[in-house]
Formats: C-alpha cells, structure tokens, sequence
C-alpha cells in the first residue's frame, strides 16, 4: 500500500469503553505504583516503598556478546553458486561476528539504560528508552491509521492475550477464532467461562464470508449468549496453518467489525516471517528466484514487501495489536508489546502493576541496548530482513524433501483450500512413470506450502489407511495412532486436534491433522524426520 504516512493526519481513536469487562473496569491503581509519579520530583526524599538500595544489588556491570546486525544476508551473495545456499544453509562455515554490549550499573543519564534502574522495581509501562524505540518502530512500520495509538510492554504475547481477555469480556462471552489457532488462546479463555466460536479458513486464513454469516445471523436465545464482541486472530503465518492474510480480506473483516462493533485482537508473532509463495527447487535454481531476492536491500523495499497490520486500516482504533521479541530476539526474554487505543493500554497498565508488573529487568535492559544503542531501528530492520530469508530458506529446504520422500502432485484446493494449489503426496512408485498410475493410488497427505511462519499443515487422507479403522476396540483415533507410531520411531510432531477451536466437532471428525515445525532443525534432520513420516504413513496404508 503506497501512500505518504502522516500520524497528523489520522483521526483519534473512538471512545470504546463499552467494551471493558466488569474485572477490566474496576481496576483501580496500584496502591503502591500510584506513589511512583513522585518519584521524579526534584529533591523529594523517597522513604515510601520497600526499594532496596542498588548498591547491594550483586551485578556491578552486565555484559553481552550480541551477533552483528549482518550476521544473515537478506539475499544469497551474488558470487555463490546456484548450489551454495544450500550447502551453507545454517550459518555455513562463516566465522561468528559479535559486538560486546556493556551495561553500567550507574551512567550520568539516568535514561540510558543501566541496571540501578533496570533491576529495580519499575512501572508497569517499561523501561523509557525501550518505550520510546517500541513507540518509533510501530509509527514506522505499521502506521496505525489513527493518531493516538499507545504502546505499553507485556510479558510475551500469551501474556498479552490474558490480559486482553479480562480486559475485555465477562464469563459467558463468545470469542471469535480461526477454526483452527493457537491452543493456548482457546485454554487461557475457556476457564474464565469464555466459549470459543469458530469462523471457517481458507487459504489466506479467516473467512470473511462465514465470519459475516456468523454475525448477521446470531440468534442470542439459539446460542445462549451475547453475539461476541472480541475477536482473536493470528492473520500471517497462521498458527497452525501456516497462511498469510492480504490486506483485501483483513479490510474486509475490518469492515465487518466495525459494522458489528467488534475488537479485534491481533496476534502477530510471525509478521517478519513472510516467506511468500514456495517455488519448487528445480524451478527455483533455474529461474534463479534465489538471487532475486537480495536485490530487495532497502529498508523500505523490505517494509513495502509485507502485507500491512490490521492497525494500517484501524481509523477507530479497535485493534489490539500483539508484538513479541520471543521470534525475533530470543523467547526466554519474555518481552513484548501491545499497541492499542489509550483506554485500553491504560487498563492493561493497571492489570499489569497488580499481576506480572515490569517484564524482567534483564531482559529489558538487554534488549533495550542491543535496539537502542548497539542496532538502532535500520539495524533491527536488518536483523529483520535477515530473519525473513533464512526461516524462506528453511521453509524450502523441508518441502524440497517432501518432493524428494514422496510423488508430490499439484492439484486444485477444495474446503479449507479452496482456491489454492495443494501439494497432495503419493507414495514413491518403482515401476510405472507416477503420472501414468497416479489414478490407482490413494494419497496419503496433503499441504498447502505456508507462506509465513514457522509451520507445514498436513492433512492426513485417512481413507487411504487401511491397517486401521478410525474407531477401533482401544477406541483410539487413527489420527492419534499414527502420532503415536511416529513418535516412537523418533518424530515427535504436533497433532491436530489440539489446534482445533471447537474440540467437540473435531472429535467427531473422520480427518486426520499434523503440524510439523521447520524452524529449528538443520538440514540433515529435515531429511530424516521426512524420511520417518513417510515411512509410517507407508505402513499404516500398506
């Protein structure tokens, strides 16, 4: 979407205090955080809270060797071979280039960021640099389209999501989903007394056609509850299904919420991971698709490449956006943040000086140097841009195998990918040409190359297993015997059915579902981890 961004220009947000549940609008400030806007005023004599004195604090100076914000290229270099991406596809034999971070525990700026500060108690909001990089990175990148959208950190994006959810709803609220998404966005929910309803996904994710069909036909008293006001949804690299969301059907579900009055809740961990459309390897090293990549080298060539933010289209500021470093940086930092309207971010502070509080001093004041005074925002795009190519890397590497393991057919998509080609796997044949004896094979899976993200998700074609019914005595599924099989023999993926928003429906279901995850296993691993499926599934169907 081009266009020249002007924060000036947008509007504010709309007053929606309508939505704040009955535990989100009685918080009240912390009675010890309240004390803190004093704190900073010259020549006070501080004696109110149980602050322990830095001085004891045991960490005179922290140290950090952090990779270079080269450390990946964007792009493979222009003197490799055709072959050498490959071959040097996890970091290769290239020496490891680092930069030594230093974190006083005192500096004359009391801003920059030291650890008297950073591991003190602190505010719910965070540390100030870190606030003010976060706050820059979202006007740049993002562009919300309304002016006084608020930034505030949160402990992870699960973190976020809990927080959004007492925030927001009462026990007996619907919660609108991907039918298939993120376990722990339905289990987080569900024992506050919060029912998940499920909207149908194609290809790119949510359905805006059953999602309107959902809402213009609610019946209160058929449903037994209120039609649902928040909306959860992870619209690039879905988890687990591995789509992207383009900016046409995010409009189009915009527009539904706010004909609806819906929040929507935008969780978003894999946004830098767009990998784009999967050519297969023959095609690639020929067309040499690999080397066009580098020529994308600005920052804004990078940014432009990216489907936009819900928060792109939000003029009324409906959006919660979910942001983690848990992708980018490291999980263990158990750092991230909300962008949102100020009302909400207000209420999530008050949760949060009751609850978690500050993320983990560490944590922030390591990641607030490494972004602030080791990269700045053009490093941390770089970073970013490099992150971007080699997960695209990765995601190739293993399909590759699934081409080489198995006769991979392209074919028309139907229900969950209509409209798209699907990859539908064969078992190898030794005797007639595949294409020729194709009709009197069964396939065993099938997947749609993801797009973005971490993750492949396979549909397993259980009409083509013939060792086992469905249901058998052990009243196991075929779909849990195959996990199971799998895991013994060394492969440990993730089932379906713990993806699945309504649990009851699925249960009932005839179709078998894995998600396997690409991101961190190297080459030769993929191979035999491919190896080791298709092998079961061979066994299960002879």
């Amino acid at each position: 979407m081009a266009f020249a961004y002007s924060i000036e220009k947008c509007p504010k947000s709309i007053d929606l205090s309508h939505h704040l549940s009955d535990v989100g609008n009685a918080r009240q400030v912390s009675p010890l955080k309240g004390l803190f806007k004093y704190i900073k005023t010259p020549g006070i004599i501080s004696m109110a809270g149980g602050v322990p004195d830095p001085a004891y604090f045991p960490f005179e100076t922290l140290y950090a060797d952090t990779l270079i914000k080269d450390s990946f290229r964007p792009g493979p270099a222009e003197s490799q071979s055709p072959l050498s991406w490959f071959w040097n596809l996890f970091r290769g034999s290239e020496k490891v280039q680092t930069d030594r971070i230093t974190i006083p525990k005192y500096t004359a700026n009391p801003e920059d960021p030291n650890l008297a500060v950073a591991l003190q108690y602190g505010t719910a909001t965070g540390l100030v640099p870190l606030q003010k990089f976060i706050q820059e990175f979202v006007t740049k990148v993002y562009q919300p389209a309304y002016s006084d959208f608020t930034t505030i950190v949160h402990v992870g994006n699960t973190d976020g999501w809990s927080r959004a959810v007492m925030t927001l709803c009462n026990p007996g609220d619907g919660i609108l989903t991907e039918e298939w998404t993120y376990p722990s966005a339905c289990a987080g929910a569900r024992p506050l007394g919060m029912h998940v309803v499920s909207v149908k996904i194609d290809d790119e994710g949510m359905s805006s056609e059953d999602l309107e069909q959902i809402l213009s036909t609610w019946d209160e008293e058929a449903r037994g509850m209120k039609r649902p006001h928040v909306m959860y949804t992870v619209p690039c690299g879905q988890n687990p299904t591995g789509s992207n969301m383009g900016s046409k059907r995010k409009t189009e579900i915009y527009n539904l919420c706010v004909k609806y009055d819906i929040i929507i809740v935008e969780d978003d961990p894999y946004y830098f991971m767009q990998e784009g459309e999967y050519t297969p390897k023959h095609l690639r090293l020929a067309s040499g698709k690999a080397k066009a990549m580098s020529a994308q080298n600005t920052e804004n060539e990078f940014l432009k490449g990216l489907v936009p933010s819900y928060l792109r289209m939000d003029y009324q500021g409906r959006v919660i956006r979910l942001d983690t470093f848990s992708k980018t940086i490291a999980p263990g930092s158990r750092l991230g943040w909300f962008t949102c309207n100020p009302l909400f971010a207000e209420r999530f502070e008050r949760q949060g000086e009751t609850t978690t509080q500050a993320p983990s001093g560490f944590s922030q004041v390591l990641v607030t140097q490494l972004l602030t005074q080791q990269w700045g925002y053009s490093g941390y795009i770089r970073w970013l841009k490099g992150l971007q190519y080699q997960y695209t890397l990765r995601r190739d590497t293993i399909l590759d195998y699934f081409a080489e393991e198995f006769n991979v057919s392209q074919e028309p998509g139907s229900e969950l990918w209509n409209g798209h080609v699907v990859h539908v796997c064969y078992a190898k044949s030794t005797r007639a040409p595949f294409m020729k004896e194709k009709s009197a094979l069964k396939p065993l899976i099938s997947y749609v190359p993801p797009r973005a993200g971490m993750f492949i998700w396979l549909k397993v074609h259980l009409d083509s297993i013939t060792k086992y019914t469905s249901l058998d005595e052990d009243d196991e599924t075929t779909e849990k015997k195959i996990w199971v099989a799998l895991a013994e023999r060394g492969l440990l993926i993730s089932p379906g059915w713990i993806f699945a928003a309504n649990t009851e429906e699925e249960a009932l279901s005839n179709e078998g579902h894995f998600r396997i995850s690409f991101s961190n296993v190297e080459a030769e691993v993929m191979k035999k981890a491919v190896g080791i499926l298709s092998s079961v599934l061979h066994e299960f169907s002879a």
